[in-house]
């Protein structure tokens, strides 16, 4: 059993209060991952005037600056004890900049740890650095690795791949920073956005897998761990932090917020789209012996209008009457034809509804597995065509 737990009354949301080095002897079973978001000793407590207003940069005395080689002993010490409630095949990430990534690395390559990738997270909304001495900084790092250099880890390529619209996911990831709806709670001043958990946790962990964070500060790493159905343990020596760290999960119990959340951060607006189209059972099965699938173009009654994010689109989704879902990929993103009804009669067909049909093509060989069972009875709506993303079909837990 563990002590100074703040959380008693979550088995899944576990947040100890100390210093992690401490408090890591309070946990006595090993775990899938850890995410880390270490201090990165940039602090220089100063302050700047921006329009008149003078702005202090400090986030706290933990994050003052410090040479190389203090910087390195500490990422050392914990490294290596944290490696210790790693399981055998479990991997761990850990954020960083030029002001302690290297080091970071330098330790794990030291301790046994397999470096897998680094990860450039480029902030699409960063804000203009200050001085014009340098480039705009945009981007942090992180380092992933797993334990041992021989023993496999877990890895969800297939998922990335289909969030990533059927090709493999690079290591520079586009990720807005952190938005409002994320701080509603209160903020922490190095917070890190739900979005790039949420893609860490899916890719690394499997559901029911616990997740560690020995720097949980906000526990965003909790939040978005719960969200996606794994379990979490926090260890954070502010306790004004792990206090917002229970909001936020008090937060997420009302089930209305779980689930906006968990659309939000599967939003990305470069994400691949859905097209979504009712067919009576016998069309439907004729669409997939043939791999066409076509819908009403132009002012008739339930024709589909091309939208924002039709030139994304790479899945089409079969359904009949909301129901019997079956997924597939598009031959060519984003394209289709326009056929007469002629046309489509000497396919076998039999339209009646319109002149002219959008037309797509998609391999029907090979459909995608659901893993988020959609709610598709929409009333009237149910039977007209529309796009979604695809995170609305896979991936979200």
């Amino acid at each position: 059993m563990m002590n100074k737990n703040l959380t008693e009354e979550y088995k899944d949301f576990i947040l100890l209060h100390g210093d992690n080095l401490e408090q890591i002897n309070q946990i006595n079973h090993k775990v899938d991952m850890i995410f880390a978001n270490p201090p990165y000793f940039l602090s220089k407590g100063c302050s700047l005037q921006i329009n008149g207003i003078w702005k202090n940069f400090e986030k706290g005395e933990w994050d003052g600056e410090r040479d190389f080689e203090a910087i390195k002993a500490f990422n050392y010490k914990w490294l290596s004890a944290y490696r210790k409630v790693l399981k055998d095949d479990g991997t761990i990430w850990v954020c960083g900049t030029y002001h302690n990534i290297f080091s970071v690395a330098s330790c794990m390559v030291e301790l046994g740890y397999k470096i897998l990738n680094v990860i450039v997270w480029q902030k699409s909304d960063a804000r203009p650095t200050l001085s014009r001495n340098y480039f705009n900084f945009t981007t942090e790092y992180i380092v992933w690795a797993r334990k041992h250099k021989h023993i496999p880890h877990y890895f969800n390529c297939n998922l990335m791949e289909m969030l990533n619209g059927g090709t493999r996911m690079s290591d520079v990831w586009k990720i807005p920073f952190v938005a409002s709806w994320e701080m509603q709670c209160g903020a922490h001043p190095t917070q890190k956005p739900l979005r790039l958990l949420y893609r860490i946790i899916l890719s690394s962990t499997r559901e029911g897998d616990t997740i560690l964070d020995p720097f949980a500060g906000s526990c965003t790493t909790g939040i978005t761990a719960n969200l996606l159905n794994r379990k979490f343990i926090g260890i954070e020596q502010n306790k004004d932090f792990l206090k917002l760290g229970i909001r936020r999960k008090e937060e997420i119990n009302s089930p209305l917020t779980a689930d906006k959340f968990l659309k939000k951060m599967a939003e990305n607006p470069e994400e691949i789209m859905v097209m979504i189209n009712h067919a009576r059972k016998e069309l439907k099965q004729k669409m997939i012996e043939k791999g066409i699938c076509y819908l009403r173009a132009g002012d008739s009654k339930g024709s589909l209008l091309v939208t924002p994010g039709f030139e994304r689109m790479q899945y089409v989704l079969l359904h009949t009457n909301g129901k019997d879902c079956q997924l597939f990929k598009l031959k060519n993103r984003g394209t289709f034809q326009i056929w007469t009804a002629d046309t489509l009669r000497q396919y076998g067909f039999s339209p009646t509804h319109a002149p002219y049909y959008v037309v797509l093509f998609f391999n029907s060989k090979n459909p995608i597995k659901i893993i988020h069972q959609p709610n598709l009875k929409e009333g009237s709506f149910t039977y007209k065509a529309k796009i979604r993303p695809l995170s609305d079909f896979i991936g979200i837990k």
